[in-house]
């Protein structure tokens, strides 16, 4: 868990004889960087310290430097989205030597964030201003297409199509032109138009997702292949810190056995399967002892699952925190 320090959100700088008139307004848009971030790079944890640097960056300039900002949000987005575009090239050479696959970081649902579930693990609730807004451009089908992107296709589309910032600003970011930063963005529609689409409606995906719960915990290899779209993929992230298969396991029937065999290697008492919301959808979460191991994102299409996102490495899981 990152810790502010004085000079980030939520604290006064203590150098200054007098409060910052400006603090309240630089405050207000905290969360929407942290819903910019989150979707420029998929992990909340990275989310959270972009935003850090972005306000570390603007404490770290004297207060006539800070006045002469005629706005400041735009200024704060100009650099969170900067710092992201750097993280997001870094992440490129990461991911390479990453134990296994990688996926973006699941979020429980609101009402979760609301009951002090995520947070610092400690107990205490997560700040609201960090709870990220669940929409269609969370979707866990949704962000891993993102992943497919270059850097610069991803911020130039989340920023222009999800956050409908004008190309002109957007260039100021990424650092091309505004025709340039055009074509980016339809780029990336193009992967975004070219990647199978969950068409199942909300209520008939929360249902298959209820029966693959009953038939895993029956351990009915069947029952689950009935659920299964023949050539449906599961793909796991332990990260090297929890068991996870380390290549996508592909074909309905090879994943219905994959996980009754991993529900015999789980250690039964005290392992709870439950139903919940993962990034805003019908998804699965599996906590042994209280404390959450794994959580299961889903895609479905004319009542079949077709991908499954499991995620167990434990650094991924720590909104889910009791």
């Amino acid at each position: 868990m990152t810790t502010r320090s004085p000079s980030e959100p939520g604290h006064q700088p203590e150098h200054g004889p007098h409060p910052d008139p400006a603090l309240g307004a630089i405050m207000s848009e905290r969360r929407q960087l942290i819903n910019l971030a989150y979707r420029l790079l998929g992990s909340l944890a990275e989310a959270e310290d972009a935003v850090q640097e972005t306000y570390t960056r603007w404490y770290a300039m004297s207060r006539e430097q800070r006045d002469a900002i005629g706005s400041p949000g735009a200024w704060l987005t100009k650099v969170a989205g900067r710092i992201c575009l750097d993280v997001l090239r870094s992440a490129r050479a990461r991911r390479e030597s990453y134990v296994g696959e990688w996926i973006p970081e699941p979020l429980p649902d609101r009402a979760e964030w609301a009951a002090g579930r995520p947070g610092d693990g400690g107990g205490h609730p997560a700040d609201p201003a960090d709870r990220v807004t669940l929409d269609e451009s969370v979707d866990m089908a949704f962000l891993v297409v993102l992943e497919s992107m270059t850097p610069a296709e991803r911020v130039a589309f989340i920023l222009h199509d999800v956050f409908r910032y004008p190309f002109a600003e957007v260039a100021a970011i990424v650092g091309r032109t505004p025709a340039a930063c055009r074509q980016l963005a339809a780029s990336a529609r193009r992967r975004i138009g070219a990647a199978p689409a969950p068409v199942a409606r909300p209520t008939a995906r929360a249902g298959v997702i209820r029966d693959f719960k009953q038939a895993w915990e029956a351990k009915d290899i069947a029952a689950l292949v009935a659920l299964l779209d023949p050539a449906a993929t599961m793909t796991a992230d332990g990260g090297g810190l929890a068991g996870a298969a380390l290549r996508p396991v592909v074909g309905g029937e090879r994943i219905a056995r994959y996980v009754v065999e991993m529900a015999g290697r789980a250690p039964a008492p005290g392992l709870t399967l439950l139903e919940r919301s993962v990034n805003g959808s019908p998804g699965l979460v599996a906590q042994y002892g209280g404390a959450t191991v794994t959580v299961a994102a889903f895609a479905v299409a004319e009542d079949r699952i077709t991908h499954i996102w499991v995620v167990r490495n434990p650094e991924k899981l720590r909104p889910w925190s009791v």
